[in-house]
């Protein structure tokens, strides 16, 4: 009752606010006539309107990009270098979001703090700022330690989403698409990795869908961006979590005030019955609480940056050492590739377009079976699918022995060796 209340306490502020600026407006356009200005248009009123509705309850100059349908990315490397990325992968300039530098950098600090989901610190102490915006976007901002304030908004455009889209737009083939889906019923473990915005989390998303509707989800995120829980038609049953930044001076125990971070999320998690756990991103030292969640269930999925899908291992590895001493390197490989089954690698390419445009493609080049063994690396994997030299779509491999039992779960062995002929 609560977020209802307040939900519908914010809409009749701004209800309220959208009447004062109309108000405001009509006076200032008859104050114009009668000392003899030009009148306004509607058209100049109503757009003035919308504009110190957007600065007030919005985001200023930025909102018209948020609620371009055509718009995916904005990246900002100062208020007057703006570009696009559009939903069909080129890359555009795009207009200036403030007057200057200042005011932008003013405007973050006024969003971080008046945001309804999870405010968030950001000034000369606090340089940097993750933040949902309201709508659902992320934004992550710099300032102070950066030579312009630097901004890049993220709109997930695909939340519902499922491995037949993501085939329908070429990220991955029918065959892939098949091998991944039964691995998901089957419980095994996912790491899906990949270059920034590669598209890991939109095909997280796809592997989600595959999950169940009877299974128990959790999610753990930085900033919501999955939002499962917002699908109970899909996912009746999810639980989620979102880390918290602290505020102030550290205590003796190196934390902020009200710091709330994803290990101890996964750790709380642990009495909430879960069938899945599921991480946006393993960054850093909550990689011993996935695998904790990997060794206690099954079917765990998770994103970590990498350049390839052996890398990502590696990456996990380095993330484990980053917990201290008392993890030692040969402790993270073995759990790692205890608890680790499969890693799907996202390739992000991006060539020129006409015009001084770029153009952006993302598909699955890659994806590996992960297990314990081989003395000298201490995990033994196997390519089941992988793109050819001067290919942009993962083909059938070598298949493991032990995932012939996902026909069980509607796998087409038959079609996966058939994918695979002649390759080398």
């Amino acid at each position: 009752m609560g977020t209802d209340r307040s939900r519908a306490t914010a809409t009749e502020q701004r209800e309220q606010g959208r009447r004062i600026i109309t108000e405001l407006l009509d006076a200032e356009a008859a104050d114009r006539v009668t000392a003899g200005a030009p009148a306004w248009s509607r058209q100049e009123q109503a757009v003035t309107a919308v504009a110190v509705e957007d600065a007030l309850f919005g985001l200023g100059r930025l909102q018209p990009l948020v609620d371009d349908d055509q718009v995916e990315n904005i990246i900002i490397t100062g208020h007057d270098q703006v570009r696009l990325e559009l939903t069909d992968g080129r890359l555009i300039d795009g207009p200036a979001v403030a007057d200057s530098d200042r005011e932008l950098i003013d405007f973050l600090v006024f969003l971080a703090s008046r945001s309804e989901v999870n405010a968030r610190p950001f000034s000369e102490a606090q340089p940097r700022l993750h933040l949902r915006l309201d709508g659902g976007a992320r934004l992550a901002a710099a300032a102070w330690v950066t030579p312009r304030p630097s901004v890049v908004i993220r709109r997930h455009r695909l939340n519902r989403v499922t491995l037949a889209d993501l085939v329908a737009l070429g990220t991955l083939t029918d065959v892939a698409a098949s091998f991944l889906a039964a691995a998901v019923k089957a419980r095994r473990s996912i790491v899906v990795a990949g270059a920034q915005g590669a598209g890991k989390t939109t095909l997280v998303r796809a592997l989600c869908a595959q999950i169940p509707p009877h299974e128990a989800i959790g999610t753990f995120e930085t900033e919501y961006e999955l939002h499962l829980h917002e699908m109970p038609e899909q996912h009746p049953i999810v639980f989620a979590w979102e880390a918290r930044p602290g505020s102030g001076e550290r205590g003796p125990d190196g934390r902020q005030a009200g710091e709330f971070t994803l290990s101890e999320a996964l750790f709380d998690s642990f009495r909430f019955n879960l069938s899945r756990q599921i991480v946006g991103e393993v960054r850093g030292h909550e990689i011993l609480a996935m695998l904790k969640a990997m060794e206690s269930g099954a079917g765990s999925i998770s994103t970590t940056h990498a350049r390839t899908a052996e890398g990502a291992i590696g990456k996990l590895v380095t993330c484990a050492l980053e917990a201290g001493p008392h993890v030692t390197h040969d402790y993270a490989i073995r759990a790692i590739a205890s608890a680790i089954d499969i890693v799907v690698h996202v390739h992000l390419d991006t060539t020129p377009g006409p015009d001084d445009t770029w153009q952006r493609r993302r598909w699955v080049s890659e994806i590996i079976t992960v297990a314990p063994g081989e003395r000298e690396k201490g995990y033994a994997i196997q390519h089941a699918f992988r793109a050819r030299p001067g290919t942009a779509v993962a083909t059938a491999h070598v298949l493991d022995d032990t995932y012939r039992d996902l026909d069980a779960y509607g796998f087409d062995v038959e079609a996966y060796h058939r994918d695979g002929q002649g390759a080398p």
